[in-house]
């Protein structure tokens, strides 16, 4: 596991590049840090640790993982952020986006996060069971741009046992989060309800489905690259050639419609209004403006174009 976390970050990263690691305290974090901080890179080497104040035991949390850096020589910040648990998407979703805003926010160029082998399973059963397509079933990426930053996971491969015996192994001490035992959650129940009932009678489920996951991966890859290319032929700079779009099928409007999205790092919508949009593009009359309103703005046809107008 030090040789692959080795070779991740030699591939990944510059000789001199700073190493920012998300620090939750949990183990599979403190794994990650404390590699890395075994391969004599610690000049290199900083944590971040997301207060979320939603546990009573947040303080205790943020202690732990000063009092951990601080027996690695390393330097942490603690990002304090407030989660709205009436925001509409859920508690999870909300402290995962004031986690990612903490680390766009961090003035760090990438950083590294511990999900490894188990969360790739769950992610992929929890976009499928959503309805997710084929980028949703890719699940996480090894390497992904969120915004400027990029996300970098060199534990993605690696089992959740594997991790636990390498803590054991170095005597490391970590915290465990309540609220991953409340099944209430849905990654939880998915967890300890489903896949814990699963490996019973397919012990290499996890593996399976993070190879799965690979596959769904490859398959977006080239999904992209037929975007890319059906971009380059009805493209007019920002904007899109409506008579060049409708000669293709609808199937790759919506591709080509999402791979732009995601460019944009615009939410998806989902398939049925996606799909209402594209038949309405492909019937619309010259006197006729489709548009499509999304929280980050506005997909609208007009004058023979298509356009993405941002919220200001």
């Amino acid at each position: 596991m030090l040789s692959r976390v080795g070779d991740f970050v030699a591939a990944r990263t510059t000789k001199d590049e700073p190493l920012l690691v998300g620090l939750s305290g949990g183990c599979d974090s403190v794994v990650l840090l404390h590699l890395l901080a075994s391969l004599g890179l610690g000049a290199r080497i900083s944590a971040l640790h997301v207060h979320h104040g939603l546990s009573p035991n947040a303080d205790q949390w943020a202690d732990f993982c000063t009092g951990f850096c601080q027996r690695l020589d390393l330097p942490l910040r603690v990002a304090r952020v407030t989660v709205n648990p009436e925001s509409g998407h859920g508690i999870e979703a909300a402290a995962r986006r004031e986690r990612y805003a903490a680390f766009a926010e961090s003035g760090s160029s990438a950083i590294f996060l511990a999900h490894h082998q188990g969360d790739q399973a769950e992610t992929l059963l929890f976009n499928l069971l959503r309805g997710s397509g084929v980028a949703g079933a890719a699940a996480m990426a090894d390497e992904r741009r969120h915004g400027e930053l990029r996300i970098l996971r060199p534990l993605l491969p690696v089992p959740r046992a594997d991790l636990l015996t390498y803590a054991e192994a170095n005597r490391l001490e970590w915290i465990d989060d309540e609220s991953n035992d409340d099944t209430a959650f849905s990654r939880n129940f998915l967890r300890h309800e489903v896949l814990s009932v699963i490996n019973q009678r397919f012990p290499s489920a996890e593996r399976n489905l993070a190879q799965a996951a690979r596959h769904f991966s490859e398959a977006a890859s080239l999904l992209d690259e037929l975007a890319a290319g059906d971009w380059q032929m009805a493209s007019e700079g920002e904007a899109l050639n409506l008579s060049r779009l409708r000669t293709l099928t609808a199937t790759r409007i919506k591709n080509l419609l999402r791979y732009r999205l995601r460019q944009l790092s615009w939410q998806v919508p989902v398939s049925a209004r996606l799909e209402e949009f594209v038949r309405q593009l492909q019937s619309a009359g010259a006197d006729r403006h489709p548009e499509l309103k999304l929280s980050a703005g506005i997909m609208r046809a007009g004058k023979g174009r298509l356009l993405w107008v941002a919220n200001k």
